[in-house]
């Protein structure tokens, strides 16, 4: 901190697997898919996010779309760094200045994250110009950006389901008590939407279609208050290979999505048995928290508050719960220095 502070830019990053949020003066600027499109012969990356994601399974041989984030961690070095720093540069404050700035960053990872993987993230945002980058776990960040007070002495359990991983932690007096990252999240209900169309109805559907259905008519349960009307899915028939449509419905995708999301109860079970006592009292009160896109399947929140008996709430605006948490964390970094990871 000193005389060249007006120099430094901060800029709070949520890397996500499918979703990648910026936050610069406490406005959300930058919110894209975490997809990257590169040209095979010249090695260029060609397009990144929005754009991206329109040629995902639509490309030729010499395009490829690449999703740099697996699982929450970076799989392809490269391919992130450049995705970062095409991000970077379509903040608007930052594109009026002649020269890149300086930046001070907070960027989130999953809690159950290696050593070797948090240098990666640190790594890529060394490249791109940052001079102070600190880590935040991702519980964490959601916590704070939903509004709970993690400072006190009472524990509160978050469940955070985002497109690689599924983070699951019991937070007290800043700092996470116990905690499960499990790697079954939006990725995982896409794959399985789509292996469901192929053995139920032998219709091949590519990722982005099987997306769109989790979207508009994904539940976590076959019995909704408010049912969302049927689909009509397009396709490539796997007896005939000629296109074709068929009509589903929400009770098929529940279905569909069962296994998957037993085992998130199972997660959120084992984390809950190994909670110290006086800390289950508190959740027993405060109940269970959800953020991340994942939190948005429609009866959700119903099946784990069956399962766990406990009231269980979903953050106002979940998308984006994780990267308001790690700018606020940003904003306040003196409170905050203690729970992030220099």
């Amino acid at each position: 901190m000193g005389f060249f502070d007006f120099l430094i830019e901060e800029i709070a990053i949520d890397l996500g697997t499918a979703n990648t949020l910026i936050i610069h003066n406490d406005k959300v600027v930058v919110d894209s898919p975490s997809i990257v499109a590169r040209d095979r012969t010249s090695g260029k990356i060609t397009a990144v996010g929005k754009e991206a994601a329109m040629m995902q399974g639509k490309t030729h041989e010499n395009i490829k779309t690449i999703r740099p984030l697996k699982d929450g961690v970076i799989a392809d070095f490269d391919a992130s760094e450049k995705m970062l720093t095409m991000f970077i540069k379509e903040i608007p404050a930052l594109k009026k200045k002649l020269f890149t700035p300086a930046l001070r960053m907070v960027i989130c990872i999953p809690s159950g994250i290696t050593e070797v993987e948090m240098r990666a993230v640190k790594e890529s945002a060394e490249r791109v110009n940052g001079k102070e980058v600190y880590l935040i776990h991702e519980p964490m960040a959601a916590a704070i950006g939903i509004g709970v007070d993690i400072m006190q002495p009472k524990g509160n359990m978050i469940v955070d389901i985002g497109g690689g991983t599924t983070e699951i932690a019991v937070i007290a007096l800043g700092g996470i008590v116990c905690d499960k990252s499990v790697k079954i999240a939006g990725d995982v209900f896409t794959n399985d939407i789509v292996y469901y169309m192929r053995t139920q109805h032998n219709l091949y559907v590519g990722e982005r279609t099987a997306e769109k259905i989790k979207i508009q008519i994904g539940a976590a349960t076959e019995d909704l208050e408010v049912p969302p009307d049927e689909m009509s899915v397009q396709g490539r028939d796997l007896l005939t290979g000629k296109p074709k449509q068929v009509n589903i419905s929400y009770r098929e995708i529940a279905k569909a999505l069962d296994k998957s999301i037993l085992r998130i109860e199972d997660a959120v079970m084992e984390t809950l048995s190994q909670t110290p006592p006086e800390l289950a009292a508190d959740i027993y009160n405060t109940g269970i928290y959800l953020a991340g896109g994942g939190s948005m399947l429609r009866g959700l929140d119903k099946r784990l508050s069956q399962k766990t008996d406990l009231p269980v709430y979903i953050a106002e605006d979940p998308l984006r719960a994780v990267v308001r948490g790690t700018g606020i964390c940003l904003k306040t970094l003196n409170r905050y220095k203690g729970i992030l990871i220099k």
